[in-house]
Protein backbone atom coordinates (compact mmCIF):
# COMPACT_ATOMS: atom_id res chain seq x y z
CA UNK A 1 0.00 0.00 0.00
CA UNK A 2 1.38 3.18 -0.63
CA UNK A 3 2.08 6.53 1.17
CA UNK A 4 0.63 10.08 1.31
CA UNK A 5 2.22 12.91 2.66
CA UNK A 6 0.55 15.69 4.47
CA UNK A 7 3.25 18.37 2.73
CA UNK A 8 1.45 17.34 -0.59
CA UNK A 9 -1.82 18.03 0.72
CA UNK A 10 -0.19 21.80 2.14
CA UNK A 11 1.52 22.34 -1.33
CA UNK A 12 -1.24 21.78 -3.95
CA UNK A 13 -3.27 24.26 -0.64
CA UNK A 14 -1.08 26.88 -1.27
CA UNK A 15 -0.82 26.13 -5.34
CA UNK A 16 -2.83 29.21 -7.05
CA UNK A 17 -6.53 28.15 -7.72
CA UNK A 18 -5.56 27.41 -11.87
CA UNK A 19 -2.89 24.98 -10.40
CA UNK A 20 -4.81 23.18 -7.28
CA UNK A 21 -7.25 20.75 -10.11
CA UNK A 22 -4.26 19.62 -12.19
CA UNK A 23 -2.20 18.62 -9.02
CA UNK A 24 -4.65 16.98 -7.65
CA UNK A 25 -5.53 15.36 -10.84
CA UNK A 26 -1.98 14.29 -11.87
CA UNK A 27 -1.85 12.95 -7.66
CA UNK A 28 -4.67 10.56 -8.11
CA UNK A 29 -3.77 9.52 -11.83
CA UNK A 30 -0.43 8.51 -10.12
CA UNK A 31 -1.99 6.51 -7.15
CA UNK A 32 -4.67 4.53 -9.37
CA UNK A 33 -2.15 3.52 -11.59
CA UNK A 34 0.45 2.52 -8.61
CA UNK A 35 -1.30 2.30 -5.27
CA UNK A 36 2.16 1.50 -3.66
CA UNK A 37 3.56 4.79 -4.80
CA UNK A 38 5.42 7.16 -2.33
CA UNK A 39 4.85 10.27 -1.89
CA UNK A 40 7.45 12.80 -0.57
CA UNK A 41 8.96 16.45 -0.93
CA UNK A 42 11.96 17.07 -3.04
CA UNK A 43 13.55 20.13 -3.86
CA UNK A 44 10.19 21.70 -1.93
CA UNK A 45 8.03 19.93 -5.06
CA UNK A 46 6.18 16.85 -4.46
CA UNK A 47 7.43 14.02 -5.92
CA UNK A 48 6.14 10.27 -6.51
CA UNK A 49 8.63 7.16 -5.64
CA UNK A 50 7.76 3.42 -6.51
CA UNK A 51 11.27 1.33 -6.21
CA UNK A 52 13.44 4.43 -7.00
CA UNK A 53 12.10 8.14 -7.75
CA UNK A 54 9.46 7.64 -10.41
CA UNK A 55 7.61 11.46 -10.96
CA UNK A 56 7.56 14.53 -9.60
CA UNK A 57 5.13 17.85 -10.29
CA UNK A 58 5.28 21.33 -9.78
CA UNK A 59 3.57 24.56 -9.67
CA UNK A 60 4.68 27.62 -10.73
CA UNK A 61 2.65 31.32 -11.30
CA UNK A 62 1.32 31.08 -14.53
CA UNK A 63 1.54 27.15 -15.10
CA UNK A 64 2.28 23.44 -13.93
CA UNK A 65 4.75 21.15 -14.52
CA UNK A 66 4.91 17.49 -14.63
CA UNK A 67 8.20 14.76 -15.16
CA UNK A 68 9.37 11.35 -14.96
CA UNK A 69 12.32 10.71 -13.38
CA UNK A 70 13.52 8.58 -16.31
CA UNK A 71 11.74 10.98 -18.54
CA UNK A 72 13.56 10.21 -21.80
CA UNK A 73 13.08 6.61 -21.58
CA UNK A 74 9.33 7.06 -20.98
CA UNK A 75 7.80 9.95 -22.92
CA UNK A 76 8.23 10.02 -26.59
CA UNK A 77 8.48 13.33 -28.21
CA UNK A 78 9.05 15.24 -24.94
CA UNK A 79 8.04 19.18 -24.48
CA UNK A 80 11.38 21.26 -24.24
CA UNK A 81 8.94 24.27 -23.05
CA UNK A 82 9.52 23.87 -19.80
CA UNK A 83 10.26 21.56 -16.63
CA UNK A 84 9.65 17.94 -17.00
CA UNK A 85 8.10 16.25 -20.31
CA UNK A 86 4.64 17.63 -20.50
CA UNK A 87 5.70 21.53 -21.27
CA UNK A 88 3.41 23.86 -19.39
CA UNK A 89 0.34 22.95 -18.42
CA UNK A 90 -2.42 25.71 -17.38
CA UNK A 91 -5.48 23.93 -17.73
CA UNK A 92 -6.50 20.40 -16.96
CA UNK A 93 -7.31 20.31 -20.66
CA UNK A 94 -3.68 20.10 -21.11
CA UNK A 95 -2.86 17.25 -19.93
CA UNK A 96 -2.36 14.01 -21.63
CA UNK A 97 -5.29 11.29 -21.60
CA UNK A 98 -5.76 9.36 -18.05
CA UNK A 99 -4.77 5.95 -20.51
CA UNK A 100 -1.91 7.82 -21.73
CA UNK A 101 -0.57 8.85 -18.07
CA UNK A 102 -1.13 5.73 -16.39
CA UNK A 103 0.71 3.73 -19.39
CA UNK A 104 3.77 6.34 -18.99
CA UNK A 105 3.76 5.57 -15.33
CA UNK A 106 3.45 1.99 -15.46
CA UNK A 107 6.13 1.83 -17.77
CA UNK A 108 7.95 4.27 -15.50
CA UNK A 109 7.89 1.74 -12.59
CA UNK A 110 8.54 -1.02 -15.13
CA UNK A 111 12.21 0.37 -15.69
CA UNK A 112 12.58 1.06 -11.89
CA UNK A 113 11.30 -2.48 -10.87
CA UNK A 114 14.28 -3.44 -13.61
CA UNK A 115 16.99 -1.14 -12.23
CA UNK A 116 17.53 0.03 -15.59
CA UNK A 117 19.61 3.51 -15.73
CA UNK A 118 19.42 6.79 -17.93
CA UNK A 119 22.34 6.21 -19.63
CA UNK A 120 24.14 9.56 -18.99
CA UNK A 121 25.51 11.77 -21.98
CA UNK A 122 29.44 11.64 -22.26
CA UNK A 123 31.02 14.87 -21.82
CA UNK A 124 33.24 16.53 -24.27
CA UNK A 125 36.34 16.41 -23.72
CA UNK A 126 37.96 20.21 -23.65
CA UNK A 127 41.01 20.57 -25.85
CA UNK A 128 44.18 21.35 -24.22
CA UNK A 129 44.92 25.09 -22.89
CA UNK A 130 47.04 27.22 -25.03
CA UNK A 131 49.84 28.80 -23.28
CA UNK A 132 50.18 32.53 -24.17
CA UNK A 133 53.87 33.40 -25.26
CA UNK A 134 54.28 36.19 -22.17
CA UNK A 135 53.53 33.04 -19.76
CA UNK A 136 55.22 30.36 -21.55
CA UNK A 137 58.67 32.81 -21.57
CA UNK A 138 57.82 33.63 -17.97
CA UNK A 139 57.96 30.24 -17.31
CA UNK A 140 61.09 29.24 -19.01
CA UNK A 141 62.62 31.62 -16.47
CA UNK A 142 61.59 29.74 -13.05
CA UNK A 143 62.17 25.96 -13.28
CA UNK A 144 60.34 25.45 -10.22
CA UNK A 145 57.05 27.55 -11.52
CA UNK A 146 57.83 25.55 -14.87
CA UNK A 147 57.46 22.20 -13.37
CA UNK A 148 54.77 23.05 -11.21
CA UNK A 149 52.92 23.92 -14.56
CA UNK A 150 53.50 20.97 -16.36
CA UNK A 151 52.43 18.67 -13.33
CA UNK A 152 48.96 20.66 -12.52
CA UNK A 153 45.86 19.11 -14.11
CA UNK A 154 44.32 20.80 -17.15
CA UNK A 155 42.07 22.60 -15.30
CA UNK A 156 44.24 23.77 -13.09
CA UNK A 157 46.46 25.05 -15.87
CA UNK A 158 43.63 26.70 -18.40
CA UNK A 159 42.25 28.88 -14.78
CA UNK A 160 46.19 30.08 -14.77
CA UNK A 161 45.82 30.78 -18.67
CA UNK A 162 42.78 32.21 -18.50
CA UNK A 163 43.02 34.85 -15.66
CA UNK A 164 46.06 35.69 -17.38
CA UNK A 165 44.01 36.05 -21.00
CA UNK A 166 41.20 38.13 -19.61
CA UNK A 167 43.59 41.36 -18.06
CA UNK A 168 42.33 44.14 -19.98
CA UNK A 169 45.61 46.40 -19.59
CA UNK A 170 49.05 45.40 -20.58
CA UNK A 171 49.92 45.88 -17.19
CA UNK A 172 47.60 43.95 -15.48
CA UNK A 173 48.69 41.14 -17.76
CA UNK A 174 52.11 41.61 -16.67
CA UNK A 175 51.43 41.58 -13.38
CA UNK A 176 49.02 38.65 -13.34
CA UNK A 177 52.23 36.47 -15.43
CA UNK A 178 54.39 37.75 -12.06
CA UNK A 179 51.82 36.82 -9.56
CA UNK A 180 51.53 33.15 -11.91
CA UNK A 181 54.58 32.72 -11.72
CA UNK A 182 55.26 32.99 -8.06
CA UNK A 183 52.31 31.31 -7.08
CA UNK A 184 53.47 28.34 -9.60
CA UNK A 185 57.21 27.88 -7.66
CA UNK A 186 55.05 27.35 -4.88
CA UNK A 187 53.29 25.03 -6.45
CA UNK A 188 50.00 26.81 -5.76
CA UNK A 189 46.87 26.05 -7.55
CA UNK A 190 44.88 29.49 -8.84
CA UNK A 191 42.55 29.60 -6.53
CA UNK A 192 44.86 28.04 -3.81
CA UNK A 193 43.30 31.03 -0.99
CA UNK A 194 39.98 29.07 -1.28
CA UNK A 195 41.11 25.12 -1.39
Amino acid sequence: MGKRDARVDAYIDKSAAFARPILTRLREVVHAACPEVWETMKWSMPHFDYEGPLCGMSAFKEHCAFGFWKGSLIVENPSTEAMGQLGRIRSPKDLPPKKTLTAWIRKGMALNEQGVKVPRASKAKKAEVSVPADLEKALGRNAKARAAFAGFSPSYRREYVEWIEEAKRPETRRKRVATSVEWMAEGKPRHWKYT
